[in-house]
């Protein structure tokens, strides 16, 4: 059985002692609310929106904004550390350990004062995460995990759900921004899901429904197409809430490879197996007309 995320395993192996990771978890907490605290000064006032190249992936005032109070705050406080950020890239150095940023997760929502959107802070070892936080700033709350501490939302621990059945579940998913242009592009999936369940939501910023999945407000979450700076902090959220976080075609949880199933222990198989059985659908059954690429 392919081994999923880790984070306890993940810090040994990194070097981690008990004592730096409760400080780095602090750096990132701290990051993770200037970046949010900098978001809610710009909700509802931006002036222009951009999109990067593809269809619907946007870029704001408030993404750059947002990124530069992390990048300084991290540069200042461990400035030994590489940093992978969604709007400037990587850092000059290359090194094991990495933070992954997102400065705002949810641009879409954000850009249309929708309120799912946060800013999310996350450590990485080798690619494979360890530790993060994700400041949801609309909502005021702030999820933090940290190996030997556990998951936390504001001060109180949190776990994932004890769920077990698929037709008692709530699942979360989302699109990655080329589904338009191949066939493995979820529609088929999210639709499968949908009749086997109480309902398959989209909330449309992946920390988020991470973070939700950790505090067990969702069952569990499936998604393809995204990035490390997208799953890094969630995915360790998850996972130190006491869930499972592996490759929902049965593989390995690899940070790069865009692909995460994240559930309670229960849910994780029964998910991975239905999730299995579905085929990508036809692109004439989505409104193209020619097949899309597969």
């Amino acid at each position: 059985m392919p081994r999923g995320l880790d984070c306890y395993a993940v810090a040994a192996e990194a070097g981690l002692s008990a004592e730096r990771l409760k400080s780095l978890s602090a750096v990132a907490l701290q990051a993770a609310k200037r970046g949010g605290d900098t978001l809610m000064k710009h909700f509802g006032k931006l002036n222009s929106i951009q999109e990067k190249g593809r269809s619907g992936d946007l870029v704001t005032a408030a993404d750059h904004a947002a990124e530069a109070e992390v990048l300084g705050l991290l540069s200042r406080l461990t400035p030994e550390i590489a940093v992978l950020a969604e709007e400037s890239g990587a850092s000059d150095h290359v090194a094991d350990l990495c933070w992954c940023v997102d400065p705002l997760d949810g641009t879409t929502n954000f850009a249309h004062s929708y309120p799912l959107f946060a800013t999310s802070i996350g450590l990485v070892w080798r690619d494979q995460p360890v530790l993060g936080a994700i400041s949801v700033p609309f909502l005021n709350e702030m999820y933090w995990c940290c190996p030997g501490e556990g998951s936390f939302l504001n001060d109180q621990k949190i776990s994932v759900s004890d769920c077990s059945s698929l037709e008692e579940s709530l699942l979360v998913t989302g699109f990655a921004y080329d589904r338009r242009e191949v066939l493995d592009n979820n529609y088929a999936e999210f639709a499968w899901m949908t009749h086997r369940t109480r309902g398959v939501r989209r909330g449309g910023a992946a920390a988020v429904d991470l973070a939700f999945v950790a505090a067990g407000r969702l069952d569990g979450y499936w998604e393809r197409g995204l990035a490390p700076w997208d799953l890094a902090a969630g995915a360790a959220l998850v996972q130190l809430a006491g869930g499972v976080v592996n490759d929902y075609r049965g593989e390995s949880f690899q940070l790069h490879s865009g692909r995460i199933l994240a559930t309670g222990t229960a849910l994780h198989h029964p998910l991975k197996q239905e999730l299995a059985k579905v085929s990508p659908m036809p692109g004439e059954g989505y409104g193209v007309h020619q097949d899309v690429g597969s």
